[in-house]
């Protein structure tokens, strides 16, 4: 333990490398003095929502922690604090470099009208962000090893064991700590995608509705009033929502192996499993995931320093696998020599099949499927293959067909990837146990910074464009923008399929751990973990739950759309307003109000996002104090099943229909294209898949994993305090 110090260089050099790349697209010129105007009028406006959210939701953290402190113990507040900290200052500056480098992606297409240069522009300002997500991400987790872990001795042999709190409320120390650093995370990863998802998607709808749909303008055009706060609301939602919701997805993973192993130590006690041993696997995941930072770097590395390439699509792919293989590799042999010492009986015990290496199959094992979830979710949202096409080829039927039709193929989409998911499941539970489900997450996510860094590229490159459109800059550097911006769109989904994937994995690592936290003061010793590990599905209290469960990420969603189509409404009427009461807009002689349009968007997903993250946190405490923690127990079955499927269905729908419409722009139906009846009738089923996609979807998975963290750290309140 005294050697972690070390282990901080790796994420620090990674925050040191985002540092660099932020300079490195700051140097860069920002173009004519109207671009200038557009860019900063989209960073103030981004500014002044996330500072105003931040400042409302350190409220909650605040009052949370100190809850935390007085119902368990004070340095689970400070954990809970840490997390959330670390995590809003990752979204923070990544949003910050999203506006800084919007209008210098568009001013590198106007001035050299290359896609490689554009293309290394917009990845090294999607970089920051990836690289401040993993870094801030470990270098918290690490300081919570190091301060609690090593320096307060909780990870001593004498404090892997039941403490009993004032309350009589029992729970291992350390456990409780890296739960409370992840519930930070995830608060603010809920607050941040709903809040970011509620506020593009109010504008994005207001804008394609009236602007597109009704008037017929292109798309961004400045004369639209609801175009600044459309590209605001990509920074919000796109860049920090998407980076909040995979550091809480990172962590999520992480913190499931360590309390699963620790309570396992507990469980069999010494005899059986040593301290020795458990400390080695507790620190796994942060050597494993300290490995694929450096391998997402190197991944990173070759794009913004490789010769300029045609082929954007293939060069953010080949970061991708590059990050994946140099993780395995690097990974396998640190494996190899860390984990080799522990006796072979003890990983028998464990459920360990292929000794020491079995928790690197079972990563190996996530990375594959994961790999394998992100490459369906590209089949079926890509419009270079053949349900997206065809999707553009049933908008001729009109807005009906075409939405009936996603609906189909968002459906169809669910089945794959959710077998895929069971037999990760099963293999690497084979393979390791439920440790090795946990690390399937892992690898899922082990070369984080890679993953989102390549998907915030995508709202930069859609900025740009937009900055383009509104300056009326010539039509080839927005075809530059357009292209980036639908490989953007597929990235996008294949992270998504990678944030559900780890989702589902990790929520069933936290669910074990959530049984084993029922074990009281008397249950170590001589244990068989099989028989532990039970809850009984037959219980009434048991299915009540899975069916409460399994209805609750609808009811969740329906409040989401409901939010986001609240403010779309007040903003279609604004627009129409504006077209209908400013004297010569239609003709581009008067400007538009855009702050109005800013301030609906601002207010409404402000306004929305309270009753989500209560939802998410309050259903499973308030479920417990009243039924009890088997009911609870039975809830997380039937929130996560449901969950997954309906993550799935509306992030592969929506995207279909957004890509489905840039199919159509691009002049790839025959006989269509922009302002045809087959165009309009896509901009619909585009309009009906924005909330799907890019709210409803990244949300559900943090609804999963925050209720199963949440469960986590109150099972050891409600399992002594309950109604029934």
């Amino acid at each position: 333990m005294n050697g972690l110090w070390v282990l901080l260089i790796v994420p620090v050099f990674a925050l040191f490398l985002a540092r660099l790349n932020f300079k490195r697209v700051l140097k860069l010129p920002e173009g004519t003095k109207e671009m200038q105007e557009v860019a900063k009028a989209i960073r103030v406006g981004a500014n002044t929502f996330i500072n105003h959210e931040y400042r409302m939701i350190s409220i909650y953290v605040v009052f949370i922690g100190i809850g935390l402190s007085i119902l368990i113990d004070w340095y689970v507040g400070i954990a809970f604090v840490s997390g959330a900290l670390m995590s809003a200052l990752a979204g923070m500056v990544g949003m910050k470099i999203a506006t800084y480098a919007n209008v210098r992606v568009a001013n590198v297409a106007r001035e050299e009208r290359k896609i490689g240069k554009t293309l290394k522009t917009a990845f090294t300002g999607g970089s920051v962000m990836g690289l401040s997500v993993a870094g801030f991400a470990l270098t918290g987790l690490i300081l919570m090893y190091v301060i609690f872990g090593d320096i307060f001795g909780q990870l001593n042999p004498e404090n892997i064991v039941i403490r009993i709190n004032w309350l009589n409320i029992n729970y291992i120390p350390f456990t409780m700590t890296v739960s409370g650093y992840a519930l930070g995370c995830s608060i603010i990863a809920m607050f941040d995608r709903v809040g970011g998802g509620i506020y593009t998607k109010a504008a994005d709808m207001g804008a394609d509705l009236v602007g597109k749909t009704e008037l017929a303008l292109p798309e961004d055009d400045r004369r639209n009033p609801a175009t600044i706060a459309d590209n605001v609301g990509d920074n919000v939602g796109d860049v920090a929502g998407l980076g909040a919701d995979l550091l809480e997805s990172y962590i999520g993973s992480i913190i499931s192996a360590v309390v699963l192993i620790l309570y396992t130590n507990f469980l069999l006690g010494p005899e059986q499993f040593s301290h020795d041993s458990t400390i080695k696997l507790s620190l796994f995941p942060l050597f494993f995931t300290a490995l694929g930072l450096i391998s997402a770097m190197i991944g990173i590395m070759y794009i913004i320093f490789r010769k300029n390439s045609e082929n954007p699509h293939g060069e953010l792919n080949r970061s991708l696998f590059m990050s994946a293989f140099l993780t395995l590799v690097f990974t396998f042999v640190m494996t190899w020599f860390y984990l080799g010492g522990i006796p072979a009986e003890e990983l028998d015990t464990i459920g360990f099949k292929f000794g020491f290496l079995s928790p690197w199959i079972s990563a190996v094992v996530g990375i594959v499927v994961g790999i394998i979830i992100g490459l369906l979710a590209e089949y079926y949202t890509s419009e270079k293959y053949k349900p997206t096409r065809n999707l553009s080829e049933f908008a001729k039927g009109g807005p009906a067909i075409v939405i009936t039709k996603g609906l189909a193929l968002g459906m169809r989409s669910v089945f794959l990837p959710a077998f895929m998911l069971m037999l990760g499941i099963l293999i690497s539970y084979e393979m390791s146990g439920l440790y090795g489900v946990a690390m399937a997450a892992i690898g899922m996510l082990s070369f984080v910074a890679a993953t989102v860094s390549v998907d915030s590229y995508g709202p930069i490159a859609d900025n740009a464009g937009g900055i383009s459109e509104m300056t009326g800059l010539h039509e080839s550097v927005r075809k530059i923008t357009d292209k980036l911006d639908s490989v953007g769109n597929t990235t996008a989904a294949i992270g998504k399929g990678f944030a559900i994937g780890s989702a589902g994995l990790a929520a069933l690592s936290l669910f074990a751990s959530y049984i084993y936290a029922q074990a009281g003061p008397g249950d170590s010793g001589i244990v068989n973990l099989n028989q532990v590990l039970q809850l009984n599905l037959i219980s009434s209290k048991t299915i009540s739950g899975a069916i409460f469960g399994a209805s609750l990420p609808f009811f969740f969603s329906a409040f989401l759309i409901d939010a986001v189509v609240n403010a779309a409404n007040k903003m279609v009427s604004e627009v129409r307003r504006q077209f209908k009461e400013i004297p010569g807009l239609m003709e581009g002689k008067s400007d538009p109000d855009y702050e109005r349009c800013i301030r609906i968007s601002s207010e409404g997903s402000l306004k929305e996002m309270k009753i989500p993250a209560f939802i998410s946190v309050a259903t499973p405490i308030i479920s417990g104090f009243i039924f009890g923690p088997d009911f609870v127990g039975g809830l997380l079955v039937g929130t996560t099943l449901s969950g997954i499927m309906l993550a799935i269905f509306s992030a592969n729908s929506g995207g279909a229909w957004d890509n489905g419409k840039k199919n159509i722009e691009a002049g790839n139906v025959e006989g269509e294209g922009k302002g045809s009846d087959a165009h309009k009738a896509s901009v619909v089923g585009d309009t009906v898949g924005d909330p799907l996609k890019d709210t409803v979807g990244p949300s559900l998975d943090i609804l999963i994993k925050i209720m199963s963290v949440t469960s986590l750290i109150m099972v050891s309140v409600f399992k002594v305090y309950h109604l029934f």
